[in-house]
């Protein structure tokens, strides 16, 4: 479904998606409240849904269609502005999946392949998820019958923990970490809260680095909502600051964020190198510079996101004698990114969101 009261905007989000196979729009309106009637009426996985409307605006009716379908995927629509990255952050904490730049009147409106392959890839991805996790609740009496759509059945995942064994530390080689990374994409800022919120400052001394596939602006705005709802000192890295203990560092939006040794300092450098696995910053590339600097005390953590980001990153890590962990499907928007390293076979733990803090915790503090 389609939420926006400008009718071009609809209009060339219409003839993007009519021409992808297997998507359908089923509705296309131009505020919440027409949103919240087409809901009742129609079967949707994926919401569109635009922030500044009248009548009803998207940050007003993006808790009542999730209150009405708890398992609706929703794609916030913002502009890339300090503003709109604030309001797009506060929605993800409330409960939208993703967010996407809303298109322009340049290059977007024009058919901007970029803008093309980010709504597309993403609502591709959110609605596998959906249909993985359909959790609909009835529909109201009244409300006029639906045929479902007939899905095919999804093989469940195979799950290959490194080293084999239980899942705890007493068994686990890996020595106490000097430094946590964390990689994440779709659904990426909502398990950072959550991760962050869990993981106490003070107790954790070392430093964390992350790469978030984020545009610039929106990188900014999320470390100081991580720094709000967690405690911890979280900003944006920056190029030639040396890295301490017990303080957040966020790959900046549109640079790779890396760490190169210099005499007894660690410190990150920022680049512009080409895009690895379509992203810019990029999870791979942080993990690489991250084994070389640190050797063997490292752990790694993989948070929901689409794509494989992290998979060759992570299996350096392991290759360097360091501990790979992911969050597990059943908690992800998105299981991409900790899929591809779970089945890949390198991951130490794979666990429910709630479950990884303590899980790091523990490893972070033993000696």
């Amino acid at each position: 479904m389609l939420v926006d009261d400008s009718a071009v905007v609809r209009g060339l989000v219409t003839r993007i998606l009519d021409a992808e196979q297997g998507i359908q729009i089923v509705a296309s309106v131009g505020n919440g409240q027409m949103a919240l009637a087409a809901l009742d009426r129609n079967e949707i996985d994926v919401v569109i849904l635009d922030i500044e409307m009248p009548i009803m605006d998207g940050m007003t009716a993006l808790p009542k269609l999730l209150q009405a379908d708890p398992g609706l995927k929703i794609i916030m629509q913002s502009t890339l502005t300090m503003k709109g990255a604030d309001i797009s952050l506060r929605a993800l904490e409330m409960g939208a999946a993703d967010y996407i730049p809303k298109p322009t009147a340049t290059k977007d409106l024009a058919g901007g392949a970029d803008f093309k392959a980010e709504l597309v890839g993403k609502i591709r991805a959110l609605g596998q998820a959906r249909h993985r996790s359909p959790n609909r609740l009835p529909r109201p009496a009244g409300a006029p019958p639906l045929t479902p759509r007939p899905l095919a059945p999804l093989p469940p995942a195979r799950v290959a923990i490194h080293p084999p064994g239980p899942l705890n530390l007493r068994n686990h080689p890996a020595e106490h970490p000097d430094v946590i990374a964390i990689g994440s994409s779709t659904g990426g800022p909502q398990a950072l809260f959550t991760l962050l919120g869990a993981m106490r400052t003070g107790t954790v001394t070392q430093p964390i680095l992350i790469t978030q596939h984020m545009p610039a602006t929106f990188t900014t705005i999320l470390g100081e909502h991580i720094s709000r709802v967690s405690g911890w000192d979280a900003k944006e890295g920056v190029d030639g600051e040396v890295i301490r203990g017990g303080r957040v560092y966020i790959a900046p939006g549109d640079f790779h964020m890396v760490v190169e040794v210099k005499g007894t300092d660690k410190i990150i450098r920022l680049n512009k190198n080409p895009p690895e696995n379509f992203c810019r910053p990029a999870v791979d590339p942080m993990l690489r510079s991250i084994c070389a600097a640190y050797g063997k005390r490292v752990v790694a953590c993989i948070l929901t996101g689409m794509g494989s980001d992290g998979l060759k990153g992570g299996q350096a890590v392991v290759a360097s004698g360091g501990t790979v962990i992911a969050q597990d499907e059943g908690t992800s928007v998105v299981w991409g990114m900790p899929g591809a390293v779970a089945t890949a076979g390198i991951c130490s733990a794979v666990l429910p969101l709630p479950e990884i803090a303590p899980w790091i915790m523990k490893l972070a503090t033993r000696r």
